[in-house]
């Protein structure tokens, strides 16, 4: 490495941030720009480990000691050059990521983390900014003309990796803009859909068609696409919400959280949201129900939207502040974990179970009813929870967010329609991401089940070189270029 003491002489540090009073005025980026030294000195800190175990925590296999020791070194361009062989979009992940690869990292043992996920938004954003960042166009065209259903990050990976090879891409999106999650359920604050533009434009560039307000079978049948294709990848998500239940579920002021989240980034982003009726957060008292980022995003737009109180609830206990012998280093660690959203204000409650929507004139929702529970695991190592006596209460909310995650992608109409077979948990089955059907494959969330950012990403990479395969047979190019791209 270029500073093997850097993790002495340098603490971990990030950019500093808009304050929480301010930011939540606007739905843009809050972070600082950092000075040239700032950064090298972040990247000094990465170590000569030997065994760099953030390889095997970040799915995509980033080139991550690589890439600090060049920016340590002020080799920006090289930094660049060894991110985007192994990270088609290293403008999300840098920016909503995780960052599994931190957890994994060997100075988090008895030290902080190198700041992994800062580094890699600070190559790309030099990258643009140099004007490194081309419209990859391939030299020859294969004569081989693929379908990818949906806009998502799984999506889009493949495309990319497959028009970098030759082959002719169509995105189907039934949505106005292309993006996915990335576009319609990630706020501004956390991702600015100027930087999605940004990258479809280089995309279009290099020669893959988005065709956008397009919904299969609606717009284009299943047999249209068998005929004109000679490969289709369903990238559709998984997108059927995990209900609560419960009496009341019909008052009206509850939602699902992925339609309040993707009407207000419609609204931020000009686009006429599908939804008519406004769900509105002014002056009221709001509750989420769920711990996870979904339930997190709530937050920081009902912050920004005037919301009176937030208050989020989670079924499952609070985790711890460290590590615990469930989760040892290098796995990812169960920890509690306090987003920008949080610091913005909100209550937060652990081991709560909602049992009833209240309302007091029969229509519109005024509260929801609440026991505390505790977790007590039996002799199989089981869990399950006990209600605690006399701790019932009731919550006053005129708005209610469901963040409890997705189940499984939507079956009819489109999966049902290509007699597409489905795994034990109603996700798509595949096997090498090919499905039960001749020439279709399936990656992302809809074969995963739901995942990461930068889980999508891989699936699409992978589901790429699986179609390209499948297409070329003994001329397959993606299969050789993965294995270049670790012989760096």
């Amino acid at each position: 490495m270029g500073d093997i003491h850097g993790f002495k002489k340098f603490e971990r540090s990030t950019p500093s941030v808009e304050s929480p009073n301010e930011r939540i005025k606007h739905f843009k980026e809050f972070y600082n720009e950092s000075t040239e030294d700032f950064k090298t000195n972040q990247a000094a800190r990465c170590m000569d480990c030997g065994v760099p175990f953030c390889h095997s925590g970040c799915p995509l296999g980033n080139l991550i000691p690589d890439f600090n020791e060049a920016v340590h070194k002020g080799d920006w361009k090289l930094a660049y050059e060894l991110l985007i062989e192994t990270n088609n979009f290293p403008e999300f992940t840098g920016r909503i990521c995780p960052a599994p690869c931190e957890a994994s990292c060997v100075l988090s043992i008895n030290k902080d983390a190198v700041s992994i996920e800062f580094i890699e938004k600070s190559i790309i954003e030099t990258a643009f900014k140099n004007e490194w960042v081309k419209p990859d166009v391939p030299l020859n065209r294969t004569g081989k003309v693929i379908a990818i259903v949906g806009s998502g990050p799984a999506g889009l990976a493949a495309a990319d990796q497959l028009n970098s090879v030759g082959h002719s891409v169509t995105v189907f999106e039934k949505s106005a803009k292309a993006g996915g999650l990335l576009r319609y359920g990630i706020p501004d604050f956390k991702l600015e859909k100027s930087i999605i533009d940004r990258r479809i434009k280089l995309m279009e560039e290099a020669g893959i068609v988005f065709s956008l307000n397009t919904e299969i079978p609606i717009d284009i049948n299943q047999e249209e696409l068998l005929e004109k294709f000679d490969a289709i990848l369903l990238c559709g998500g998984s997108s059927v919400p995990r209900n609560l239940n419960i009496k009341g579920r019909e008052l009206k002021g509850i939602h699902y959280a992925m339609d309040f989240l993707t009407q207000n980034n419609e609204r931020v982003s000009g686009i006429e949201p599908k939804e008519k009726e406004e769900i509105k957060v002014f002056a009221e008292n709001v509750v989420v129900i769920g711990g996870g980022d979904t339930g997190s995003d709530c937050i920081g737009t009902s912050n920004r939207l005037g919301a009176s109180s937030i208050t989020q609830i989670e079924i499952m206990p609070m985790p711890s502040e460290g590590r615990t012998d469930e989760s040892p280093w290098p796995l990812w660690p169960q920890i509690l974990r306090t987003s920008s959203s949080h610091e913005e204000g909100c209550e937060r409650s652990w081991s709560i179970l909602t049992e009833e929507f209240v309302s007091e004139d029969g229509l519109n929702l005024s509260g929801i009813k609440i026991v505390e529970i505790t977790w007590e695991a039996d002799d199989t190592g089981n869990f399950s929870f006990k209600k605690i006596p006399h701790s019932e209460k009731i919550i006053p909310c005129t708005k209610v967010f469901l963040a409890m995650g997705f189940l499984y992608p939507k079956f009819e109409s489109m999966l049902e329609g290509f007699g597409i077979a489905l795994d034990e948990k109603k996700n798509v089955h595949t096997q090498a991401y090919k499905t039960n059907q001749e020439k279709i494959f399936s990656a992302g969330d809809m074969r995963r089940g739901q995942s990461l950012v930068v889980w999508a990403i891989k699936e699409g990479r992978d589901a790429a070189i699986e179609i390209d395969k499948y297409l070329m047979q003994e001329e397959a190019k993606l299969v050789q270029k993965t294995r270049n791209a670790f012989q760096l």
